[in-house]
């Protein structure tokens, strides 16, 4: 199959999966659901190329690990055509219409590495609801605050950067400058000596707090 032919039933997938999202039925409304949005490098590369000094992003792993404790993960693979703001706009209409089939916000979670990161704070602004759970990944530089004015954190919100990662500080500045309510906030930095590529990795350093925060645990006992 060619490289066109792969693109085509790519987006054939995408487009029926979010014709599915759309009309599929929640059995339990209290199941845990969680959103993974991953980084940059996967939009522009497939899952088996190997990034030059982080290597393999392990997407495949990231995703298993939050199925495993029974999570239900909705993620997608990204491609270099994805629109940043129509992309924004259909994660909060898929989480407003969970919330309207019954699903309670805070069995909700958003975790976003990176760029995906970026895309989680947007969904966190767009959909300004206090009681989602988000999980921003080494995705706040002190820059943004000026660069990106129109963010604003909304929700139970958890940050982790990795210490040696210049791509990801601590976020209290969009805390203390964001105006809509943040029902619980919590910084987590990792020492991993990875950089950026902590976020490559299926590392339980920050998946297991995501997975603790996603559960309701706000306080990462």
């Amino acid at each position: 199959m060619s490289k066109t032919q792969n693109v085509v039933c790519f987006l054939f997938f995408i487009l029926l999966s979010t014709l599915c999202f759309g009309q599929q039925k929640v059995k339990d409304t209290t199941q845990a659901y969680i959103f993974f949005l991953h980084n940059k490098f996967l939009e522009e590369n497939d899952l088996n190329t190997e990034h030059p000094e982080y290597g393999r992003a392990e997407y495949n792993e990231i995703i298993k690990s939050f199925k495993d404790d029974n999570f239900i993960v909705f993620s997608e693979l990204r491609t270099p055509e994805t629109d940043f703001n129509k992309f924004v706009r259909k994660t909060v209409k898929q989480i407003n219409s969970l919330i309207k089939k019954g699903v309670n916000p805070n069995k909700i979670t958003v975790i976003g590495t990176s760029k995906g990161g970026y895309i989680a704070q947007y969904v966190s602004t767009y959909l300004a609801n206090p009681n989602v759970n988000f999980v921003f990944i080494g995705c706040f530089t002190d820059a943004d605050i000026k660069q990106i004015p129109d963010l604003n954190y909304c929700g139970n919100i958890l940050t982790i950067y990795e210490k040696s990662d210049v791509y990801g500080v601590s976020a209290i500045k969009r805390k203390e400058t964001s105006k809509l309510k943040i029902n619980h906030f919590k910084e987590i930095e990792l020492n991993t000596n990875l950089k950026h590529g902590f976020l490559y990795k299926a590392l339980n350093d920050w998946i297991v707090p995501c997975k603790k925060w996603a559960n309701g645990n706000y306080q990462l006992k």
